[in-house]
């Protein structure tokens, strides 16, 4: 691996670590106020920001899609997505939430076989099996304690990778950055507009008050951490290619593991480390099987 790789690696290494830390400071708020507010909010502030530096750098016809429906699409999975996410890690330690959460991955290659048309080898259904038998050993527990609300991570997933799906749908109309903009700009009315409807529906546990100062700063740093995450990923992409980067994703688990024992005492137990141990070695499995099946890693970097 040249100096270049390697740097690559550790760019994208720290902006995955990055990333837990914003799900970290997600579920700080836990009691505060409820997740689909403060999904609306952050991805409402990550818009702004992000729609401040595209007419900076491209100007006012940057926001203009090719697609009004794909965006959309985008929009709705992504805020789907969050909810889910964010309800999960309020009621289920960290580490649980994000390994159930890297089964997005494998999905994406399932979906992109079904609905784009991509050749997925037989091999990926038959490790997607086992992934799902790690997601099962992670939920057995939960779904005792917690009942229906312990599937919510596995629901985060399904629509996180069919944002990841339409996400190669829209590939080539437009900028990384005109890109992020679409998803949080359709994203945050979406949200909004939810957030407002629970509010209204008269059901006491779906209604809130105006957020305090230091939510709306935790919201704050949430959109910001997500936003440099997504940076530093793309900047380490560049430089080390994806097929170098991809398996640095694990690095989340690690820092979520960190942050949870340390912060909420979320101690993983014996079914939590058995069924990320599989989820983990799937994809990393189907990661070197494509670096094979591709040949070089440039190559292998066009189909992560």
């Amino acid at each position: 691996m040249s100096p270049t790789e390697r740097s690559g690696v550790a760019i994208a290494v720290a902006g995955f670590a990055i990333l837990s830390v914003g799900d970290a400071v997600v579920k700080s708020m836990a009691s505060d106020w409820p997740a689909f507010a403060v999904a609306a909010l952050r991805f409402s502030l990550g818009a702004m920001g992000l729609s401040v530096l595209l007419w900076r750098s491209e100007g006012p016809a940057a926001f203009v899609p090719q697609n009004w429906g794909l965006q959309i699409a985008r929009g709705t999975c992504l805020a789907l997505a969050s909810t889910c996410f964010f309800s999960a890690i309020y009621i289920m330690p960290l580490a649980e939430a994000m390994a159930i959460g890297f089964l997005a991955p494998i999905l994406t290659q399932i979906l992109a076989g079904l609905f784009l048309g991509e050749k997925v080898r037989p091999k990926v259904y038959v490790i997607s099996l086992i992934a799902l038998a790690g997601v099962i050993i992670i939920l057995r527990p939960n779904l005792a304690l917690l009942g229906w609300a312990a599937l919510l991570p596995l629901i985060s997933a399904i629509f996180f990778a069919t944002m990841m799906v339409l996400n190669r749908v829209s590939a080539g109309q437009g900028s990384v950055l005109s890109a992020q903009v679409f998803v949080a700009g359709f994203c945050a009315p979406i949200l909004i507009v939810g957030a407002a409807g629970a509010h209204l529906s008269g059901i006491p546990e779906l209604q809130f008050g105006w957020p305090s100062w230091d939510v709306v700063a935790r919201c704050a740093i949430v959109a910001v951490t997500a936003s440099t995450a997504h940076w530093l990923a793309y900047i380490g992409t560049t430089r080390a290619g994806a097929a170098q980067v991809a398996p640095a994703i694990y690095v989340q688990m690690l820092v979520a593991v960190s942050l949870g024992w340390a912060f909420f005492g979320d101690v993983p137990d014996g079914y939590t480390l058995i069924g990320a141990s599989l989820i983990i070695a799937a994809g990393l499995y189907l990661w070197r099987d494509g670096l094979k099946t591709n040949g070089a890693p440039s190559s292998g970097a066009q189909k992560v």
